[in-house]
Order: C-alpha cells, then structure tokens, then sequence
C-alpha cells in the first residue's frame, strides 16, 4: 500500500482539545491537512460534523469514532487523540477519552476501507481499549494501530481458529461475518443461530462494530451468529442454506435492508445499527425469543415485517417490540413519498418559473396553445421569447402534474415495494381529477399501499405467483383504491381541500401573520427534516399562479428556509471569536447556501451546538414568515431562493423579511452563545434530517 493510514504526526496524547466534540474533530482534521492527507481541514470537519448530526459516534467505554466520506480526504486516514479533558459524543455512559477521525475519499478503494472496518471491529474488545490508554508514546498507539489492521501471520490461525464456531475469522475482516470458506462442520454448529444484516450511512465504521458485537453476544448465548456488513468495503452475502437453518434474522441498520425479501418468513427483530453495538446481548436474546414465538413479527413475502395477527389476515396489531413502531413506520412511508415527489416539484417549478421570466405571466393562460400552434419557423405575436417561454412553462407544468401521482406512488411503493407502484399512482391521478388534490395523494396512496401489501398475502396456486406482482396485485389494488377514490372518499376530500383553499384565501391581518410565524418555526425546526418537509410540501402542493393565498405561503416557506445558513453566516461575521475557524470558513459557504434556499447549510452549526442554534434560527424564521406575510409578498417558484426574484411579487418586502429574520437569528445566537455552556445533547432535531 503506498501510504500508511496512520502514522506518528496523526497522533496527539493527553492533548486538551477544548472538551467540545466540535473542537476535537476539527483539531484532528487539521492534523490530517498539515499531514498533507486532506485538501481542506475545513471540508473535512464539516462532512464529519454532518456525519454526527444523523446519529451519534460515541460508543460505550469512552470511545468516539467521528467518520465521514469527504472530496477534500486524499488518502484514507485515521488520526488518533487521546484527551486530557473528555468530550461528549453522545455515547450513552458519558463523554469520551479516545477519539479515532475515520476519513475516507469518496472514492476509496476496497482494501483501504477494509482497513479502516478492522480497526473499528478491534475498538469493541477491551484489551485494545487499555492498551491505547496505558500507550506512553505515539509509536506504542502506531504498533497497536498496525497490529490490528495488519496481523501477523502467526496470530492468523489462531484467531481463526476462536472465531470457528461463529464462522467469523478474526483474522479476515474484510469479510461479511459468514465466508463459506470458514464454514464450521456439521457436528460443530449449535442447535440454534440467528443471522443478521448491518448497516450503517457511510457503511464505514458502526457497520463492523455492530456485526462483531452481535458475534460476541452470540458466543456467550452459545448461538451461531452470521452476519451480513452492508458497508464500504463491500459485502459476502449470506448464503441461502444459512438463512434457511436460521431461526430468525436481526436487522441492525439506519438505511434500507439491500435484498430483504431473502428472509421472508424469518421472525424479524428490527432496530438502528448502534443498538447492536450497545445492547448485543438483548437483541440476540430477543432474536431467540422471537424463534420460538408463533405470534412474533416476521419478514413478509414483500420483505417488509409484519406480525402474525397481520398474516392470519387480522389487521394490522402492534408491531412486535424489536421491530420498528408503527409511529416510525408510517413517517419513513410518508417521507418517502415526500422525497420521490420533491425532484419533480423543483424541476417542473423552477421551468414554470422560467416559462414566466421570458413570456410573462399571461403565458399561464396560452402556453399550450401556442406550443401546439407555433414553432421556431413560425413565431407566435411576442417573438421568440414567449415562444421559448411557452414552451418552458409547458414543460415545467407536465413535471409538475405528476405532484400528487409521485407522492402517492411512492407512499404506496414505501409499503407494498414495486407491486404497489401502479396503484399508487392511479390514487394520485385520480385524486387530481376530482380535485382532491395533495390530501388525496396521501390518503389515495396509503390505501393504494396497503391493498396491494393485503393482495400479496393472499395463497394462490404455484402456476399462478408469476402472474401476482405484475398483473393480479396491480389490477386489483387499482381496483380496490380507484373506486374508493371515486365512489367514497373523492368528494369528502375534494371538499376539504376546496375548504382549506377558501380559508387561506380568506385569511388576512392577524390570522395570516399567524399562518406565517407557524410556517417559519417548522422551516427552521430541524434543517431538511421532516417538520421542515412538511412545511415545504404543503406550501409546494398548493402552488397555483392563480391563487393569491398559495403564492403568499410559498414566498414565506421559501424566505424562512433561506434564515438559517444567512443569520449563522452574519452570526460569524459580528462575532467571529465565538466560532471556531472551521465554523468562520463555514460561515463564508452559508452565504451562498442560504441565498439559494438551502437551509442544511446551517446543519454543521446546528449540530455543533443545537440548543442554542435552533431555538434561535426558529426565531428568525418565525419573524420573516410573519413579516413575508404582512407584506402581501408572493412567490411564483417552489425553489432557487434569490435566484429567482423575477417570480417574487413584492421583491421589496420580500428582501425586508428576509434581512429582518436573518439580523434577528443572528443577534439571538450570539447572544445565546456569550451565555454559560450549556449541557450537551444527543437527541436533537437535527438526527431528523437523515429522514
């Protein structure tokens, strides 16, 4: 390998880093930039810090393993600090005295990732833990570092040889936790074993650990445990006769299951990857449990979970206690259908947006004539201008009809996989026809979901399985939510969306002020989280050139969202020694990010110190949406922030609010800031963004 990924400048001991997990990584991560190993300390401190803000590096016995994939990582790399004064990475004994940075390319090779996976599977066992807190030296941390991820030849064997009964060499771990190559023989393996998937965002670091503590777990249970690692360095998926002798399967992950229809019928216990690295012991124990029990949720055909009252045709029961909750379950179906509708949103917006600019507004009521009746030979009456306008809004308006459809078929996707693609957005396509429009995706895809997931489940005859996800489950799902749609709940909902409209466009003075503070605090609640989501998605859906009310909540939503990354930008620039220099650099992107409606621009702030940066970006955007509102402003465009102030109606006032909200962040988190420390938390709105 032509560079070590860690060498003695990489390694700071007894080292006072300021006792802030935000200090800490940005010391290492300048270790790593004077090393000449990253383009950018900066960079690389802001991808690590986004990395914590989905979940929390900390790990039991005063470990930290802060990791990220970054452009600005030119080799892969560990920098190692043992601190004088701990900090607190959320782990849930307390804050941490050894901290590993992980930083990879976004390209890096296989065995560099297999490297950086051993050292975090070596972090689990508690004699390296002491070795690298009685090391007196930087070289003594460099031998120990070395001797994990390169053992010797002769402790090989022997490694194997104690991780036979799990089929897990030590010695191997690039390997998913079942090589077929160490397969124990028949009369070596327990009555008894459980397999198990890992994975974890950036599939570096808690994907190893968990799956090593889940082995562990299972040689003190006397369990055979194979696991299947999802992560960078790639994976051996678990064989099929491995799966079949399993008594149940354990889904450890913070992303999607690759191939989960493998283990249908398996009993299922589900959770986030750190709970395995955390509680092994019980997930194994509750993975047992769930083996014997008949009632115990189970891996459906479709590969989602689902209980046994679901599978004798009951209803849906309350999920069994190692799977995720219902509340959970629900919110990953909506954002999903959220996140598939949003593309079209912003590309079919932005064309309309742009359709306006070059044809004006009046383009809204001829465009179609004009594109069908015109061409680039034969100019319409304004030229070549409203003729490219014509066609750009045309465009923009086809993308932007498939709003509701997407959101639906993706809900019902979300639950029933790609059988409920077809129903789901047949719900949505008929919900725009009898003007249920947004609420009406909703409802239409979840029944159009759950109807197909209930069809799936039905026993047909063997020649006939074939015919099920492409032509049974489509056909009749279509069938089942098209006639409700019509017959049921078409006009109910018609009638409260067209009620929601007349209330909106009746709202004025106090009440649309009102609508206004509540639209900013939920843009600036969690940074791209789901509140956030929300907030966009119900100003998006009611976007109509023609309806006052709807331009009012869209110019709101989007100025609110644009607070954040501005107040934290002018926040560095009026007191600069409140920051670190990482935050200041920062500070200089935000500009831009908020200029373009980027609110995660403010993530790397809001993660660094959530209790203050929060609550204070939530009162800058409550001022602007109140303010955008008083104002009358309007905005024709669902996206692209300052960019698009030809569609902004009232630019003047619109540019007032803004400034407003973002002076008022500012000055409210400096403040905040100047005030005592106040305690560190793990659970904060942020971890929502990953959603």
């Amino acid at each position: 390998m032509s560079d070590p990924i860690i060498t003695t400048d990489l390694i700071a001991l007894d080292a006072d880093l300021g006792g802030d997990k935000a200090d800490v990584i940005e010391a290492l991560a300048q270790r790593l930039a004077d090393a000449g190993r990253a383009t950018s300390a900066v960079a690389l401190r802001d991808a690590a810090l986004t990395r914590e803000s989905q979940s929390a590096t900390g790990l039991p016995g005063g470990i930290a393993i802060p990791h990220c994939r970054s452009g600005a990582v030119l080799t892969p790399s560990l920098a190692f600090a043992r601190l004088a004064r701990k900090a607190d990475f959320g782990a849930p004994d307390g804050p941490a005295d050894l901290v590993f940075l992980i930083a990879a390319p976004d390209g890096a090779a296989a065995e560099h990732m297999k490297l950086l996976s051993a050292l975090a599977r070596a972090l689990v066992r508690p004699e390296f833990l002491a070795a690298l807190r009685s090391a007196a030296t930087p070289d003594d941390i460099l031998a120990l570092v070395k001797e994990v991820i390169a053992p010797s030849p002769a402790s090989a064997p022997a490694a194997a040889s104690a991780e036979a009964a799990t089929a897990v060499p030590a010695a191997m771990p690039e390997m998913t936790s079942n090589p077929e190559s160490a397969a124990t023989p028949m009369s070596a393996v327990p009555a008894r074993s459980i397999v198990a998937v890992t994975a974890c965002p950036t599939g570096i670091a808690h994907t190893y650990m968990a799956a090593d503590s889940l082995v562990a777990a299972g040689k003190r249970a006397g369990v055979t445990v194979r696991v299947e690692t999802q992560g960078s360095s790639g994976s051996t998926p678990l064989s099929a006769a491995d799966i079949d002798l399993a008594d149940a399967v354990i889904f450890a992950t913070d992303v999607g299951v690759k191939g989960r229809e493998r283990f249908a019928g398996k009993p299922v216990i589900e959770s986030g990857v750190k709970r395995a690295i955390n509680e092994p012991d019980a997930m194994v124990a509750e993975a047992l449990q769930a083996g014997r029990d008949p009632n115990a949720a189970v891996v459906s055909g479709s590969g989602r979970a689902e209980t046994a009252a679901a599978r004798a045709g009951m209803g849906s029961a309350a999920p069994d206690s190692g799977s995720l909750g219902w509340g959970t379950r629900l919110r990953q179906i909506l954002l999903t259908g959220v996140s598939y509708m949003i593309p079209f949103v912003a590309a079919g917006g932005l064309l309309i947006a742009l359709g306006f600019l070059l044809g004006g507004y009046e383009i809204a009521g001829s465009a179609k004539t004009i594109v069908l009746d015109n061409s680039l030979t034969d100019l319409p009456a304004g030229g070549l201008a409203t003729y490219l306008g014509a066609v750009l809004f045309q465009i923009g308006s086809l993308a932007f009809s498939f709003l509701v459809p997407a959101l639906a078929g993706y809900i019902a996707y979300a639950i029933a996989d790609r059988p409920g693609l077809a129903p789901g957005f047949t719900a949505g396509a008929v919900a725009v026809f009898v003007g249920a429009g947004f609420l009406g995706g909703l409802v239409g895809g979840l029944i159009a979901g759950f109807a197909a997931l209930w069809i799936a489940k039905l026993g047909v005859p063997q020649w006939a399985r074939g015919l099920m996800p492409v032509v049974v489950i489509p056909l009749f799902a279509s069938l089942v939510v098209g006639l409700l749609m019509f017959i049921v709940l078409g006009k109910p909902l018609a009638a409260v969306t067209s009620g929601l409209t007349h209330w909106l466009n009746s709202l004025s003075g106090t009440s649309a002020i009102l609508l206004g503070i509540i639209l900013g605090l939920m843009m600036c609640f969690d940074l791209g989280g789901p509140v956030n989501k929300a907030a966009y998605s119900f100003a998006v859906a009611g976007l109509n050139v023609n309806d006052t009310a709807s331009l009012k909540i869209m110019a709101a939503v989007m100025a609110a969202g644009m607070v954040p990354p501005l107040a934290m930008a002018l926040a560095t620039v009026l007191r600069p020694k409140l920051f670190t220099t990482a935050e200041r650099e920062n500070g200089k992107a935000a500009w831009l990010l908020g200029a373009s409606f980027i609110s995660e621009g403010a993530i790397p702030f809001a993660a660094a110190d959530p209790l203050r940066v929060i609550p204070s970006m939530m009162a800058g955007g409550a001022v602007t949406g109140a303010l955008v509102m008083a104002f009358g402003t309007t905005l024709s465009a669902p996206h692209g922030g300052i960019f698009v102030f030809f569609a902004v109606g009232g630019i003047a006032g619109f540019l007032i609010a803004l400034a407003a909200g973002t002076v008022v962040g500012a000055v409210c988190v400096t403040a905040a800031k100047q005030l005592r420390k106040l305690p560190a938390t793990t659970e904060t709105p942020v971890a929502l963004a990953a959603a």
